[in-house]
């Protein structure tokens, strides 16, 4: 197998923190995410981000893939160091079958009970006749604006077929519309009955699960399902107050922000968040952020100057003994 890089994979640096580590995650995840990119390899480029920003978000798993990225190179067959012993085991397959890791990732931190080679799924080793189908498991990364849609999404995964015998013929590939149901949350596990593998010896077919991923979204952050927007003031807009056109997941809201405004100061809009399981929705806080301008001339830092004289204030006066 060959060694992986996750902080080529993400472009960031080895000492890159978690801030960091996110977004670029994010920017790949929206860059490449197969229902909007038209990339050819686009589909494995947004599995391999998944895989680097699970090995990385950890802390615990990050650490352990630290101490091991030393004996590897990216591109290259991966030993691991001296009496290092791969997890994998059997069942670690060597791509992304069905959205499971790479055989890399599953062989530093094991499979993650994404089956294991038998046609039976877990605990069901037996080949005799008239048994139950394997089960899948895929990964279904979703918008957050997917999240409060009516319509169908269509995904395409693999499924394993086997002979009477319990014997691996190859895979084929399966395609369904999936109601994604309000109220889903990032890691939520969906069973749909009946759509994995086929039975063998006329046993009923396994199950088809999903777990949703929330794909980052380069606007909003996610508490609970409330949304967090960043919204960026000019010093003077919030000081003289004034309207902003923010963005929510259905469309525009004018805000009116009030004169003497905070920086960090939230705003709630009710409503405007993302849906739970009873369909109704959270709240959408926007966020105020005093930004200056990166750039000013002597006629501007004058008039600065000026204001300055004139306000007389002192934002440090609560140090004061």
């Amino acid at each position: 197998m060959d060694f992986k890089d996750y902080y080529k994979i993400l472009g960031v640096e080895p000492t890159a923190d978690d801030k960091a580590i996110k977004t670029a995650y994010r920017k790949l995840a929206r860059k490449y995410h197969p229902d909007v990119s038209k990339e050819r390899d686009a589909e494995e480029k947004f599995k391999e981000a998944n895989e680097a920003y699970e090995a990385l978000s950890s802390p615990e798993k990050r650490a352990e893939y630290d101490e091991l990225r030393k004996y590897g190179q990216h591109g290259r067959p991966f030993q691991g160091p001296p009496g290092w012993e791969s997890r994998g085991g059997a069942g670690a397959g060597g791509g992304f079958a069905g959205g499971d890791f790479s055989e890399f990732f599953s062989s530093i931190f094991g499979a993650g009970g994404r089956g294991n080679g038998s046609p039976f799924g877990r605990g069901q080793q037996q080949r005799s006749a008239g048994r139950r189908g394997q089960d899948v498991e895929m990964e279904l990364a979703i918008f957050l604006e997917e999240s409060l849609s009516s319509e169908s999404k269509q995904i395409s995964f693999k499924v394993p077929q086997y002979n009477g015998h319990g014997q691996r013929t190859g895979d084929t590939t399966k395609t369904l519309n999936v109601k994604i149901p309000a109220g889903v949350t990032d890691g939520e596990r969906i069973r749909l009955k009946g759509q994995g593998a086929p039975g063998i010896g006329g046993g009923a077919n396994g199950d088809l699960y999903l777990t949703i991923r929330m794909a980052p979204h380069p606007l909003f952050d996610v508490e609970g399902h409330d949304l967090i927007i960043t919204v960026p003031l000019a010093p003077w807009e919030a000081a003289l107050g004034t309207k902003v056109a923010v963005p929510t997941l259905t469309g525009k809201i004018n805000l009116t922000i009030r004169p003497d405004s905070q920086s960090g100061q939230r705003l709630r809009v009710k409503g405007m968040g993302l849906a739970n399981k009873q369909g109704e929705r959270g709240d959408l806080y926007a966020q105020l952020k005093v930004v200056m301008p990166s750039q000013s001339d002597a006629a501007t830092r004058e008039l600065w100057t000026k204001l300055s004289e004139k306000a007389g204030f002192n934002p440090r006066a609560q140090w004061s003994s």
